[in-house]
This record gives structure tokens, C-alpha cells and sequence, in this order.
């Protein structure tokens, strides 16, 4: 709880900055290492220490040589001892020759160090005992003697004047330690501010202007030329900003066409309502001429009433809203097969016709899905089908993973290149000439509604095949099956969507 408190606190605005945070803890990493290198160095300086005075008296005990007896004045061995820096020096000769010089009232030992059995970690500990000890302890330092391993020098010493170095030792260090961090905290801040920290305030700034005014014609991020990671960022960002102004640009002509529309739809269908009216009229006329071109101007007045509501449906802001209930698909895909059935020459009151929709969806499998939109999505991808010359439609489903997969194949002569290009765009991907292009989009918001897709699985000469996806029915739930319903043969131009238009 407590640390939770403290990073609510605010922070100053200096470490508010990115660049100030890793000058700190540049400093901070550099000082902690100094400190572990630092423990080993005040160890080696201690033992440094203790050799030094293993040397000095071994020098010392050569006056003791020189002379015919072995023997110094007193006074003359406190002047050797005060160089040394010691209260006494033994010399142990492999001859079993001692030679001696000590003071008059040498005192107790408090403490032995043999060098000559010196360790990494026993000699670390030794000298922050020796630093951080209290009092001033006698040592007996005992060490080869240099130049003469056959001897060994026997040192007394008070261990005060050692510490007192020991300590002017680590501030030197600490002195050094502050140096080396600062400088290199200093080096790596200005890497850092020039590499990493003046770009990412560039890009902030860009992606803040951006937010700000997302459809201002100003310029974007200009990327600077960089191969590394920020380079690869500034290009994202600038390829970023550039397709969502696009996207924007095309919301907003999307926004004015579906204002446009919705406010000339009424006055559009009363007008097209009234041609209705005067063509059923006309079909009806006496003259053969006139009732040989009624069906073409029925036709087409079918065809702006579906164009107008398709367009209206798409320009939308909302989702379209969904009655979900189960039913089997094999049904739903017989009402659409009946609704493409073409009469044969017996008659339009014929029963023989020509199936030109295969279905082979197996009868229990079941979906949870709007039936009518489902409908449509299906009915309208066999009907533009035929529209550009395909005989014959295979409408298959298959459930794995969770999902159902219904394959829709037709035998016609495929889509175009600019078709595929675009093939989900509205307005762009049509394949037919005075095609809108709404057909697929409309489609896939369908199925995305539903919560699956629709994909092109391929498109060749031989035929195109498309796959719509929808999650599949819990197993655990009766299935239901609905009153079948039958399509209506007539006027479902003008309620569905298309696929290539």
C-alpha cells in the first residue's frame, strides 16, 4: 500500500522527462558498480598494506646484519622501527637464525595475519572489519620475505595508522566513482537525447497534432531517413496518418452521399410509385408495342427502387439489428433454390423448371442466425452469379472448429482484376457495368453483424467460390426448426444485395 501511495505521488517536472530518468539511473548503475568493485580493491589494498611493511622490515633487519653482533642501539632500532612503521620486527631464518627488532615494552597481540594464506573472500571480509573496527588492535603480520623465500618476517604493528589509509583509499575511490558516473551518465544521456528521446518527442508531437485535427490537409510526419527502430516507426506513423486521413476523407463523401440520399429517397419512391402506377397501365394497353416494352420499364423501375434502398441501407451509421432464431440451413437454402427456379417451355404454370441452385448442406445442420438476412446474403450471391453467366451454383456447409462454413461455387467465367482489387470496398469494387460496388460490403456487414465473414476462397475462369462463416449452434440446445417459408419469385431484385454488383 505503501508503494502503491508513493508512485501516486507526483514526480518533479525535471524527472517527469524520459532523458532526465536515464541520466539517474545511468549514475545510479555506475555507482552500484563501482561499490562492487570496490569491496575486492579495499580487500588487495589491505593486504598491499601489510606486504609493504613486510618489506620495509626485512630492510630493516639488514642493519642488523651489517653489524658484527646482530645488535643495534635502542635508539638506533627505534629510528628502524618508526621508518617501518611497526613496533617490532622478528626475522626467521631458514638456519634457524632469528634475528630481532622490537621496542622496549613491545605490546600484546590482539590479532594474527598470516599472508601466507591469503583468500578472495576471507581477505574482503578482513578489511571491512578492519575498516569499520573500533580501537586500535596490535596485529602480528607474518609473510615470506621478499627476494628470500627462505625466511619469514615477523611484523608487529598497531592497526589504526592502516585503517586511516584504508580509509583515504575508498574516498579516493568514491571521488573517482562519482567521476566516471557523472561522465558517463553525462555521455550516455546526450546518446540518448540525440538517438532516442529528440525523436520520440517529435513523433509525440505528431501523433498530438494529429489527434488534435486528424483531417487537416497539413503535412504529415516527414520520416527522417533513420534504418533503425525509430525509422521504421516514423514511417508506420506517417503511412498511418496518411491512410486514416483517406479513410476519413472517404467517411465523410460516404456521410454527404447518405445525407443526399436520405433526403431525396421520399420524393424519389413517390416519383418511382407514380411510374409503377402508369406502367402496370401500360401493361395493360391494347397496343402490342406498348405491352412488349412494359416488362422492360417494370424492370427497371424495380431496379432504381432496389438501388435507392440498397444505397440508403449501406449509408447507415448503425449496425443492421438482427432476429436471431435457429433453423436449419438446408431449408434456407431450398427457399433460395426455389426463388432462382427458371420455368421450362411448359409454362410459367409448369412444374417442370431447371434447378440451376445445388444444395449440399446436410439436413440436421442447424445455425442461430437472422433467417432473412441470411436469405439475402444467399440469394443475392446466386443471383448475381447468373447475372454474368454462370449455369449453375453448389451451395455447400460444413461445421468444424466452432464455426459453420458455408461454400458458395459458381461455374461462371470469374471476377475481374479490379474486382478482386477491391473487392469489399463500396463504390470501387463492382464488376459489372453500372454496378455500385455495394453488393459485398453490404454482405460482409451482414455477416459481421452475425458475428462471422465473408472471404473469396478463389476466382478462375472455371468458376468462383465464396465463404461465409458463422459461429456454430451449441449442441447442447433442441434444435428448432420454423414453418418453411417461400421466397417470393417476383420483385427480390429489389430487396437484396448483390455480389459482383
Amino acid at each position: 500500500m505503501c508503494y502503491a501511495r508513493l508512485m501516486r505521488l507526483p514526480l518533479p517536472t525535471v524527472m517527469r522527462s524520459l532523458s532526465a530518468r536515464l541520466l539517474v539511473l545511468t549514475a545510479f548503475f555506475v555507482m552500484l558498480s563501482e561499490v562492487l568493485i570496490f569491496a575486492p580493491s579495499v580487500g588487495r589494498f589491505r593486504i598491499s598494506y601489510l606486504e609493504d611493511r613486510i618489506a620495509a622490515g626485512r630492510l630493516a633487519v639488514l642493519a642488523l646484519e651489517a653489524t658484527p653482533d646482530n645488535v643495534v642501539s635502542q635508539p638506533l632500532a627505534d629510528q628502524l622501527l618508526a621508518r617501518v612503521g611497526a613496533l617490532g620486527v622478528v626475522l626467521h631464518k631458514n638456519s634457524n637464525v632469528t634475528l630481532m627488532i622490537d621496542s622496549e615494552m613491545p605490546p600484546a597481540v590482539d590479532a594474527t595475519v598470516d599472508l601466507r594464506e591469503v583468500s578472495f573472500f576471507p581477505a574482503i571480509r578482513q578489511a571491512f572489519v578492519t575498516l569499520f573496527g573500533g580501537g586500535d588492535r596490535v596485529l602480528r603480520v607474518l609473510g615470506i620475505a621478499p627476494h628470500d623465500a627462505n625466511s619469514v618476517v615477523e611484523v608487529l604493528l598497531y592497526e589504526s595508522p592502516m585503517r586511516h589509509e584504508m580509509w583515504a583509499f575508498g574516498i579516493r575511490i568514491l571521488e573517482l566513482s562519482l567521476f566516471i558516473s557523472l561522465m558517463t551518465a553525462a555521455l550516455v544521456y546526450l546518446s540518448l537525447q540525440w538517438l532516442l528521446v529528440r525523436p520520440m518527442r517529435r513523433i509525440t508531437a505528431a501523433i498530438t497534432a494529429f489527434r488534435a485535427d486528424p483531417e487537416s490537409a497539413g503535412p504529415v510526419l516527414v520520416p527522417s531517413g533513420r534504418n533503425d527502430e525509430i525509422g521504421v516507426a516514423e514511417h508506420e506513423l506517417a503511412d498511418m496518418q496518411e491512410t486514416v486521413r483517406e479513410a476519413l476523407r472517404q467517411r465523410a463523401r460516404l456521410a454527404a452521399l447518405g445525407t443526399a440520399v436520405t433526403k431525396i429517397n421520399h420524393d424519389l419512391r413517390g416519383i418511382l410509385s407514380t411510374a409503377r402506377l402508369v406502367s402496370d397501365g401500360l401493361a395493360e394497353s391494347a397496343a402490342p408495342e406498348v405491352r412488349r416494352v412494359a416488362p422492360t420499364l417494370l424492370a427497371a423501375i424495380d431496379r432504381a427502387v432496389g438501388l435507392c434502398t440498397r444505397t440508403l441501407d449501406f449509408t447507415r451509421e448503425k449496425p443492421p439489428e438482427l432476429v436471431r432464431q435457429r433453423f436449419a440451413l438446408a431449408e434456407l437454402v431450398d427457399d433460395v433454390a426455389m426463388a432462382q427456379w427458371v420455368p421450362q417451355s411448359g409454362g410459367e404454370g409448369s412444374a417442370e423448371g431447371n434447378p440451376r441452385v445445388k444444395s449440399e448442406v446436410a439436413p440436421g445442420l442447424t445455425v442461430i442466425a437472422d433467417r432473412d438476412q441470411l436469405y439475402r446474403v444467399l440469394f443475392n450471391l446466386c443471383r448475381n452469379a447468373f447475372e454474368v453467366g454462370a449455369h449453375r451454383v453448389t451451395v455447400a456447409a460444413t461445421e468444424a472448429d466452432g464455426q459453420v462454413w458455408i461454400d458458395v461455387a459458381d461455374d461462371g467465367p470469374g471476377l475481374p482484376p479490379k474486382a478482386r482489387d477491391h473487392l469489399f470496398q463500396p463504390f470501387t469494387g463492382s464488376a459489372r457495368v453500372g454496378g455500385t460496388g455495394l453488393g459485398l460490403a453490404i454482405a460482409r456487414e451482414l455477416m459481421r453483424a452475425h458475428g462471422g465473414d465473408i472471404v473469396l476462397v478463389e476466382s478462375t475462369a472455371a468458376g468462383t467460390i465464396f465463404r461465409l462463416t458463422l459461429p456454430a449452434a451449441p449442441r447442447e440446445a433442441a434444435p428448432q426448426s420454423p414453418r418453411r417459408r417461400r421466397a417470393p419469385r417476383r420483385k427480390a431484385v429489389a430487396a437484396g444485395v448483390g455480389r459482383r454488383a
